[in-house]
């Protein structure tokens, strides 16, 4: 759990955005999210393959968030563990390939787009509510009210999914080079694809940025041996150096 809080944390100092935000998805990739309102499961399917480089031995279920992550037999048989997540684990399957997104390309979510999202999860816990206290209280008035309201959490959790997953789709057209010429890049390491164990993710895909002093264009400078590299605290005033 604190690991999950950490990497929660850490995604608040990502520096890049999403190439579209999702209120701009419908209009960007009208196909597409069409595709994933009425085959959603299998745009998730789909999306997740090629977020791992449609290199099936990196699969882990739930891409390593879950605490099932890596006790369900996936390497024996990944292509049936990810069905079986994406038919079972929805949101779980679409949260995700999300994390695994933005944890490789430092990508930040926008506060529109968290508020929307926000906006699903409590319009779920509501309709959850009313829907208890229906049953507790035998009120046909709150029974209505609260199909009303589960009729409309349905609704929007189907809509605002179908907008992330287009907008997965559109990141990933972004990093293939789809609108245009990109820096190149390959498929990052087996140890870049666990989430946990980096402190900070690397920028892949993206271009890289200068250390702090260091001009653009430039090449670093090279480092003289047995000297410290550039940036390295000097010591004090009176204090001798260990040999």
């Amino acid at each position: 759990m604190d690991k999950n809080v950490e990497k929660m944390q850490v995604r608040q100092s990502y520096r890049n955005l999403w190439h579209t935000d999702l209120l701009s998805t419908i209009r960007a990739d009208t196909p597409y999210c069409c595709f994933a309102v009425w085959c959603a499961p299998c745009a998730s399917y789909l999306l997740r393959k090629r977020a791992l480089y449609n290199d099936m031995s990196r699969y882990t279920c739930c891409a390593g968030y879950m605490p099932c992550s890596g006790r369900c037999g996936e390497s024996r048989c990944p292509e049936f563990c990810l069905c079986t997540e994406v038919f079972l684990c929805f949101g779980n399957s679409v949260a995700s390939t999300r994390f695994l997104l933005q944890d490789e390309f430092n990508i930040q979510t926008t506060q529109c787009d968290n508020c929307i999202i926000g906006f699903m999860f409590c319009l779920q816990q509501l309709a959850c509510i009313f829907s208890l206290v229906a049953c507790i209280v035998g009120s046909d008035e709150l029974r209505e009210a609260s199909q009303v309201l589960n009729i409309l959490a349905d609704l929007t959790y189907c809509t605002v999914c179908a907008c992330m997953q287009t907008q997965h789709k559109i990141e990933m057209d972004k990093r293939d080079g789809n609108f245009g010429p990109q820096p190149m890049m390959a498929i990052p390491p087996v140890q870049q694809m666990s989430r946990f164990n980096q402190p900070t993710p690397p920028p892949v895909g993206y271009p890289s940025q200068p250390a702090y002093g260091q001009p653009y264009g430039y090449p670093p400078p090279p480092q003289a041996h047995g000297y410290p590299p550039a940036g390295y605290p000097q010591p004090a005033p009176g204090y001798p150096l260990n040999h």
